[in-house]
């Protein structure tokens, strides 16, 4: 019985070692990186496993090729967006099939090292060398002129934000809308440079939406690493390079909320400047009318532009289809106008149902970042 005694003792003070071993490793900065590990990205093929970039042990999502029968989906609720680091979806598939869709395009593979920036958060867009600028090598191409010009058909441009976050809704987006509709990602699903790879290969651009304060916060929050206009400019880029370092392959950047952050200009201006200086475009998505956005890009020649129709700002199929007509009535009217939706099942499938007859309207349908430029040609 004393041995037995002894030998329950040593048991219980090994769990309670490893226990505290545990805690002191947790890591207090937040997703600061613990091992960062890099492979070639571009020696491997298109379809090559993930990119080892673990920016954050509590982050670590590896990219699994996946089975040959569909695993289950899982749906995360529309708050996950405004939730909590740990909230996720299932794995996505791995690599995708070439797109077979013979009016789109396979994008080149990302990242492309030129325009990349290593960082101890992870890897950084940048402008290369020979200039070139991420908002250029990542964007969809598009053919003729890119403002239109007497007699060219009028322009649209579709944003669906809210990617990565939910199975089902990111897949349905990638797999049943155009090519040139893009995709934005916000920086807390799991396995995101997988999901941007599958999203390049079927034709979309793709951009990241960065969480900024609303007026409502901490009530209404759009989740970690928000940035606040309570912090000094040096933790907003602190926050801001952890964002950035989730995933490569973005053209530019859109905000998730922050109706208090882009109203507050001298908090949003160092931010529009690190844009600026990285080579990113900026599309605001129009749901705040007190922006700063639009002056401060003026004075820095910042590639920006806003959406000026939130397609599914009352979330139903009558309200959906109201604002898509809206939308091609100010492209004729304008020449090019944007709009941007959520990742909500009914709002894709809607966009998806109203893009089938878009050309036949005389109507051309162009990613984001020809939108924008457009816009800067003004």
């Amino acid at each position: 019985m004393k041995a037995l005694a002894i030998t329950t003792t040593v048991a219980l003070g090994l769990i309670a070692a490893a226990t505290g071993w545990f805690i002191i490793r947790s890591d207090p900065m937040g997703g600061e990186p613990v091992v960062v590990v890099e492979i070639d990205q571009e020696s491997r093929p298109a379809d090559g496993p993930a990119r080892a970039l673990v920016p954050d042990v509590k982050q670590i999502a590896p990219l699994v090729a996946p089975p040959q029968t569909a695993p289950a989906q899982q749906t995360l609720p529309a708050q996950a967006f405004a939730g909590t680091m740990g909230a996720a979806v299932s794995q996505p598939v791995a690599a995708s099939a070439r797109n077979s869709r013979a009016s789109d395009i396979a994008l080149p593979p990302v990242p492309v090292r030129a325009v990349v920036e290593k960082s101890r958060y992870g890897p950084l867009p940048r402008i290369a060398e020979d200039g070139r600028r991420p908002s250029q090598v990542y964007a969809r191409p598009v053919t003729g002129s890119i403002k239109p010009g007497p007699g060219q058909p009028a322009r649209i441009a579709i944003l669906i934000s809210g990617m990565g976050l939910s199975e089902v809704a990111t897949t349905q987006a990638i797999d049943s809308l155009p090519g040139p509709v893009s995709l934005a990602f916000g920086p807390y699903g799991r396995n995101l440079d997988g999901w941007v790879r599958k999203a390049r290969d079927m034709g979309h651009e793709v951009m990241l939406q960065v969480p900024l304060e609303p007026f409502d916060y901490p009530d209404n929050d759009p989740g970690p690493h928000t940035l606040l206009t309570s912090l000094a400019p040096e933790d907003n880029i602190k926050r801001l390079h952890w964002i950035m370092s989730r995933f490569t392959g973005y053209t530019g950047i859109t905000n998730h909320m922050g109706a208090k952050f882009t109203a507050a200009q001298d908090a949003f201006l160092p931010i529009l400047e690190e844009f600026k200086s990285r080579g990113l475009l900026y599309l605001d998505d129009g749901t705040a009318s007190g922006s700063t956005a639009g002056r401060i890009a003026r004075d820095l020649g910042l590639d920006y532009s806003a959406s000026q129709i939130v397609i599914d700002e009352e979330p139903n199929a009558t309200e959906i289809d109201l604002a898509l007509v809206k939308l091609e009535t100010l492209a004729q009217e304008k020449g090019i106008a944007i709009g941007i939706g959520s990742n909500s099942p009914l709002t894709i499938g809607r966009i998806a149902q109203w893009l089938a007859g878009l050309k036949s309207k005389g109507i051309e349908l162009v990613p984001v970042s020809a939108a924008v430029r457009s816009g800067r040609q003004s």
